[in-house]
């Protein structure tokens, strides 16, 4: 069953105050890594979805690109890269796989999965390597192999997870697009289903059956008895309302299903009521849903009215430790969009203090931020 994201239940927002973790500080926004921007990150996990311990510590992927003085020219020379953190910091661990393991030309959003020593990696292998800068997206997938000091080695040759089939998902194969207007099929997520071991890929889509310019999706895709993926019917939509419901994912707690994503106030449709640049999620009695909305609109976490693009690209884990990165901080009322100094000068490229949450039934609520000077409590918590 597939459940819509309406209007109405975004509209309900102006009745509610914004779950906001505060305001991000020059403290907050010291980069880790100063040669470099940092954006989506996501944690090494357990098949459970809890935070995979590693080396007296956690394991984390962040999509990583050169600081070439434009933010959006990031998106075309992603990679992931590997980090470690323990109660000293962050340490940093290089590229996580090496070159030439496919025929891609960049590498976005994605989750990965340890059982023993063995780490399946599911990401969006962006483009293609022989015609540069392109849009297209496929869920790919790889294998490698843990070593004691976090370093992954062995990787296998990166292949397709599933393929659009044009009739519930539509293709992201166009070359030419703009960041926020694209169509995806992208972000690949495991989960796990605690109740009978099943195994899913929960994504970001595109309805293929709408021709609206605002038609994001949750996606699913199950794995069958032979390793195989078969993609299902989109679990929630966003149809007429927004485009791009990112970084989707399913987490399991006290016996429901979440589902949660990502999206920006920017691609709401215009037309209708904008929410605010947040984490959204529904919450359902099985994986069939149907989905209920958080909080009767779907916010979970958002920015603050003053800083509305300070944060974004969350990611939830079992513990309901979120993380995500610094976007533009400091607009102090101005726009990215007002020049490429402002857009240059107001980029975190790092990431955002991690957030705890609480879930109770319908109900999320923010019970605690880390600074970047607690890092010891989220590895505990990991």
């Amino acid at each position: 069953m597939t459940t819509a994201w309406t209007a109405e239940h975004v509209a309900a927002l102006a009745d509610q105050p914004l779950p906001a973790p505060g305001l991000i500080g020059e403290a907050d926004a010291r980069r880790i890594m100063p040669d470099l921007l940092l954006w989506d990150m996501w944690p090494l996990q357990l098949p459970d979805g809890a935070i995979a311990p590693v080396n007296q510590g956690s394991l984390w992927m962040v999509l990583a690109a050169p600081d070439r003085g434009d933010p959006i020219l990031r998106h075309f020379e992603a990679k992931i890269r590997l980090l470690h953190l323990d109660a000293a910091g962050w340490h940093d661990l290089g590229e996580m796989m090496p070159g030439g393991l496919g025929d891609f030309e960049r590498e976005w959003s994605g989750s990965a999965l340890l059982e023993g020593d063995r780490v399946t990696l599911y990401f969006t292998a962006a483009g293609y390597a022989d015609r540069p800068g392109g849009f297209q997206q496929r869920l790919a997938q790889t294998t490698g192999t843990l070593q004691a000091d976090g370093r992954i080695t062995g990787w296998s040759p990166v292949r397709e997870s599933m393929v659009a089939d044009g009739k519930m998902y539509l293709a992201a194969d166009r070359h030419e697009g703009a960041p926020g207007t694209v169509k995806a099929f992208r972000d690949p997520a495991f989960f796990v289903d605690p109740r009978d071991g099943a195994r899913y890929l929960v994504f970001t889509a595109t309805l293929a059956t709408s021709s609206h310019a605002f038609n994001g999706a949750v996606g699913l895709a199950r794995m069958d008895d032979t390793g195989a993926w078969q993609l299902l019917p989109p679990i929630i939509h966003a149809d007429t309302l927004n485009n791009e419901l990112e970084r989707a994912q399913i987490i399991a707690h006290q016996g429901l299903y979440y589902a949660f994503w990502s999206t920006q106030r920017s691609v709401f449709n215009p037309d209708g009521p904008t929410g605010p640049t947040g984490f959204y999620g529904m919450v359902a009695d099985s994986i069939a849903g149907p989905w209920r909305p958080l909080n009767g609109t779907g916010l979970v976490i958002a920015n603050p009215d003053e800083e509305p693009m300070q944060t974004y690209s969350w990611f939830a884990s079992t513990e309901l430790l979120v993380c995500s990165f610094i976007d533009h901080w400091g607009l102090n009322g101005r726009k990215p969009s007002d020049s490429a100094l402002v857009a240059a000068e107001t980029f975190g490229g790092t990431p955002a203090p991690m957030v705890r949450i609480a879930l109770d039934g319908d109900r999320s609520s923010i019970v605690e931020v880390f600074a970047m000077d607690q890092l010891h409590a989220v590895c505990d918590a990991g």
